[in-house]
Parts: C-alpha cells; sequence; structure tokens
C-alpha cells in the first residue's frame, strides 16, 4: 500500500467536513494526488483501515463498518468544499481523466514519471504490440517523445496497434508491468539526471531580473553560445505580451482574476490591455476596476503572481496549448 493510498483510506474514513478542513491545508498537487488516490480505491477493508491508521498514529477512527464506502460524489464535494467550485472543477477533471485508464496500477503511474529516453531504450528490441501497449498507458506527450525515436514505419505499425487496441489478457499486462517495474523503473532509480541547460534556466527566472542580468551578461562574454541557449529557454511575464491571443486565453483559463490583477499591478498599459483584449467586455471592466481600486501590495506579492502566470504558460505549452516563440525560432506556420 502507497503512501498516497493510506492517506486517501484515512481520508474517506473521516466526516465530511473533517475531510474538508484537512484538505484546506494541502496544495493544488496534493489535492490532485490524493484525490486521484480517492477514486481509484474500491471496498476497503477494516485492516486496510486499521493498517493506515496506525501507520498515521492511529488518527484515523474506527466507524465499526466492514468496508469504508468510496463514493465519487463523497469525493467531489470534499474537493469543492475545501477549494471552492472553480478551483475544484479544474483538479475534479485531472483527477477523471487520470483515474480512467484500464490496467492502470502503481507500476503505470511510476512509468509517466520516467524519462521518455529510458522507455525508448528499454522498448527498442521489443514487439511493436507491446510498445503500443506500453504507450498506451503514457500520458500523450510522453508517448509521443518515445514514438519520435523509431523509424517511420515502425512508427506507423505502432499507431495502428494503439489505435485498434481493445482487450488484452490480465496475465499479459501483468508480466508486462512486472518486466517494466524490473527493467525501467528500478533501473531509471538508479541513474540521477541533474543539470542541464534547462535548469539553468529555470533558476535564473526564479531570480528575477535585476539578478539574471549580470550573470547573463558574464556569461556572454565567457561562453557566448552557452549564453545564447540559455536565453532561448528562459520565459518571463515579459515575456507573455509576445504571446498569440489564443495562448493569452488558455492562460486565462488557469489563472484566477485575484492573481492576474495583483501580477498587472505594475505591469504598462501594453501588458494590461494584451490580456483586457482577450476576456470578455464585462470581465475586462471588473479586471480595470479591480486594479484601480487595489492597494498598496508588496513587490514580492506582484513577482509571485507574476511567477504563477508564467509557470501556467510554461505548464500549458508542454500540454500543447500555448505556443512560446524561443530564441530564433523559424518555423512557419501553414
Amino acid at each position: 500500500m502507497t503512501n498516497d493510498e493510506r492517506a486517501a483510506i484515512l481520508m474517506l474514513s473521516l466526516d465530511e467536513e473533517q475531510a474538508v478542513e484537512v484538505m484546506k491545508n494541502l496544495s493544488a498537487d496534493e489535492v490532485r494526488r490524493l484525490g486521484l488516490s480517492m477514486s481509484r480505491l474500491r471496498n476497503v477493508t477494516m485492516g486496510d483501515l486499521e493498517s493506515a491508521a496506525q501507520e498515521f498514529c492511529n488518527l484515523a477512527r474506527d466507524k465499526g463498518k466492514r468496508f469504508v464506502p468510496v463514493q465519487s460524489e463523497m469525493i467531489q464535494s470534499i474537493i469543492t468544499k475545501a477549494l471552492g467550485e472553480e478551483r475544484a472543477k479544474k483538479v475534479l477533471s485531472v483527477i477523471e481523466e487520470e483515474s480512467f485508464s484500464p490496467y492502470m496500477n502503481p507500476v503505470i503511474e511510476k512509468l509517466r514519471s520516467v524519462d521518455p529516453k529510458i522507455i525508448l531504450d528499454f522498448t527498442k528490441m521489443e514487439h511493436p504490440q507491446t510498445i503500443a501497449l506500453i504507450l498506451a498507458h503514457l500520458k500523450p506527450e510522453q508517448a509521443a517523445q518515445v514514438l519520435d525515436g523509431y523509424e517511420p514505419e515502425k512508427q506507423a505499425d505502432i499507431v495502428k496497434r494503439i489505435a485498434t487496441i481493445k482487450s488484452v489478457p490480465q496475465e499479459f499486462v501483468e508480466e508486462m508491468t512486472r518486466a517494466l517495474e524490473s527493467e525501467i523503473i528500478l533501473g531509471s532509480a538508479q541513474e540521477e539526471y541533474f543539470g542541464g541547460i534547462d535548469l539553468s534556466a529555470e533558476i535564473l527566472n526564479r531570480m528575477g531580473r535585476k539578478a539574471e542580468g549580470p550573470i547573463l551578461n558574464v556569461l556572454e562574454e565567457q561562453v557566448p553560445d552557452l549564453a545564447t541557449e540559455i536565453r532561448n529557454q528562459m520565459f518571463s511575464f515579459e515575456d507573455i505580451f509576445e504571446l498569440d491571443d489564443g495562448s493569452i486565453r488558455e492562460i486565462l483559463k488557469e489563472v484566477s482574476t485575484e492573481d492576474l490583477a495583483r501580477a498587472l499591478k505594475v505591469a504598462d498599459a501594453d501588458m494590461r490591455e494584451k490580456f483586457y483584449s482577450n476576456m470578455s467586455r464585462r470581465a475586462a471592466e471588473m479586471l480595470e476596476d479591480d486594479l484601480e481600486v487595489m492597494p498598496p501590495i508588496r513587490l514580492s506579492e506582484v513577482e509571485q503572481c507574476q511567477r504563477q502566470i508564467v509557470d501556467a504558460a510554461r505548464r500549458l505549452e508542454a500540454e500543447g496549448r500555448v505556443r512560446i516563440m524561443r530564441g530564433e525560432e523559424d518555423d512557419e506556420f501553414v
């Protein structure tokens, strides 16, 4: 039993109001993980509950029932009360998407965090049907990176097999997951990846404009090519102005009005208009009114909200919903 499963069992053993109070103290990612684990539980025995309670210092209460009932309505109600309706909808949609997957098990879930290059190396000698089954369990963007490593003819064969998968014997799935756990997951755990251009760019992004400038200037003098690569990977709040309107609208779906107002507190008129023009007239007027009456706030709060919007943009880019031009990209739009 994983820690997430133990936490889910304990949460479902609490009264709804108690569960709400607990979830109010969790981060968005923790709520997502917990909600996902809760949705995957079926009938939980009292033995499971007692084991989980013991691990968490006997905080769970024994309600004297043979099973702890798991109902999607209860999960939805707890998360909605903890986060509010707007944020809860986003979390619940992710939980619903991730919890609906055939043969989903902890090994497959771990596989979704493995470097695609490692999965590619492992599967190169496998039969296309085995590869198709593995890729069918990955996140689409992760599967795409693995698929990109095969020759075109094999790519087509794998895609065809993925499209025609209907059912697979459970024994085969169990055999596959055992192989994945021993070869990929345990093997990848022995290798640690760190450093690189992406990490350097992320660190500089977090430092802010005043601190990053001198560092990049020194790098440009010493290693100009490296400095260019790092700059190309960096993305700041000011760069959002260069995004297309469709990308701005995608970002607006992920950001609360309150955080957006704080982020725009010190923004110039052009940046504000960039957001206004991609909102409904009523929403734009309300945001403008909020900015006019907003009292003085700390610059650190403004920068934190700007960073949240940047993080949302980069996450959406990874999902393929936002396009961020980096450096001198010359791809043509057709």
